[in-house]
């Protein structure tokens, strides 16, 4: 979960007596904060979410209710009734993601799930969304109206376009652009 939220640019402040070694080194390149100690209440203090991963389950009672009282958002790992909000697994291909969430009751089965997916979800699906993202702004700056630019993205979407990127006809895939776009561009 911390590297998701490295990635996002959290600030994060972990508090452990012990740590596993991404997180030293983490905390060695400056890229969060890490306290080798127990938790004290006050480590909550100005703190917008909470991820509790004890081993301690009245530990990690305390601290949710902790959170609770101050309204701070808290993700008890393993233990779905104490938690405000779930964490999906995420797919990524570029622009493209897919989250798969259990509602924290099998995170190792949404874990299976979007690990299969990414059989299925390959980087041109990535490639694909990007594309059409150009083709998105370039329609908003014709002088097409709301239902004719949604007519040429949908052909678009609904032509071999995806297929070609698989196969590495590019030329072709570009082809198919236009011909589909070529019905505005006059």
């Amino acid at each position: 979960k911390a590297a998701s939220l490295l990635e996002y640019g959290a600030h994060i402040k972990v508090v452990s007596p012990l740590a596993e070694k991404k997180i030293v080194a983490w905390a060695d390149q400056n890229l969060l904060q890490w306290f080798a100690r127990e938790f004290a209440d006050n480590d909550l203090d100005n703190i917008f979410i909470v991820f509790i991963a004890t081993d301690d389950n009245s530990l990690n009672k305390e601290i949710s209710g902790l959170c609770r009282q101050r309204g701070i958002l808290v993700n008890a790992v393993d233990d779905p009734p104490n938690c405000d909000f779930f964490v999906p697994s995420v797919l990524r291909r570029g622009s493209l993601a897919v989250a798969v969430s259990t509602e924290g009751k099998s995170p190792l089965f949404a874990a299976r799930l979007r690990r299969q997916l990414e059989a299925i979800i390959t980087e041109e699906y990535g490639n694909i969304v990007d594309i059409l993202g150009q083709i998105r702004e370039e329609l908003r700056n014709s002088t097409l109206d709301i239902n004719q630019r949604k007519q040429v993205l949908e052909q678009i979407v609904n032509s071999d376009l995806l297929d070609l990127l698989r196969a590495g006809r590019y030329e072709e895939a570009e082809e198919r652009i236009n011909q589909c776009m070529s019905s505005w561009r006059g």
